[in-house]
């Protein structure tokens, strides 16, 4: 079950063209949220004094020390098929001093989130890379139980309704004989990378807006490594990179050019 998550902003493109990669920036980035999580196996070494040892290493960057209960809702196999179980974990989060930027940790677990306005993927990453370093550090790890990248993006357009073709490519597809009033929907695909060593589970759906007459979206891209150990800890932050190219890849499909026009991208 994933931590509860927050929300950033900024974003960028990668396009293929004539073999040359290049990057566009949007000056009015959807983001509200990014997430780097780290789970441990079960059998990772692993007591009460780690996240004080972790806080010590990197508490340069991330002065702020809170103490906080995490309500999860975990999915577990009984005799009477799959039920939901209430879980309450202890989380102690490390906040930098702007506190958009912060490290929660747990048992097993590890999170590098980043709330809006998001600084972008070259200050953010070097974020992820300390905090998962000092782990490291103060924890023998040497393979991954998941590691997730998900970015959370709020979209709002300033039209009711709709057209969902003019600014989406993921949307569901109502047929003729079908009314097209609709008044929610919940779309979602699962793609499969790496040769099923990786996922990533992509969801769009309308959620209320924040100014009358307008209409909003959450676009939610979550990629994750859904094979257990298939990754070393000495090569996590590689995979990271390699997830947020894919994502990036995945955002840039979701989208027309009508949304990127919103975004204000960069020429």
């Amino acid at each position: 079950m994933h931590i509860p998550f927050f929300i950033a902003k900024h974003n960028v493109r990668i396009i293929i063209l004539n073999k040359v990669m290049m990057r566009t920036i949007y000056r009015n980035p959807p983001i509200l949220e990014v997430v780097c999580e780290f789970r441990l196996p079960l059998n990772t070494q692993w007591d009460l004094t780690v996240p004080g040892l972790i806080f010590e290493k990197i508490k340069d960057k991330f002065p702020e020390r809170e103490q906080r209960n995490i309500h999860e809702i975990e999915m577990k196999q009984g005799p009477q098929g799959m039920r939901q179980e209430l879980r309450v974990s202890e989380r102690v989060v490390l906040f930098n001093r702007k506190r958009n930027i912060f490290v929660q940790i747990g048992e097993h677990l590890m999170t590098v989130n980043c709330l809006k306005p998001y600084p972008g993927w070259k200050n953010f990453q070097p974020n992820i890379e300390v905090a998962f370093r000092a782990l490291l550090d103060v924890v023998d790890v040497y393979k991954l139980q998941r590691i997730g990248l998900r970015f959370i993006n709020h979209i709002e357009i300033k039209k009711i309704p709709v057209q969902l073709e003019e600014y989406f490519n993921l949307r569901p597809y109502m047929g003729p004989d079908l009314p097209q009033n609709v008044a929610h929907f919940l779309v979602g695909c699962l793609f499969l990378f790496e040769n099923g060593r990786d996922a990533c589970r992509i969801q769009l759906t309308p959620v209320p807006a924040e100014q009358a007459e307008w209409s909003a979206f959450r676009l939610d891209l979550d990629y994750y490594l859904q094979e257990p150990g298939a990754v070393s800890a000495k090569d996590a932050l590689n995979w990271v990179e390699g997830a947020h190219e894919q994502v990036e890849k995945l955002f840039e499909g979701c989208i027309t050019d009508n949304l990127r026009k919103l975004f204000q991208e960069d020429e």
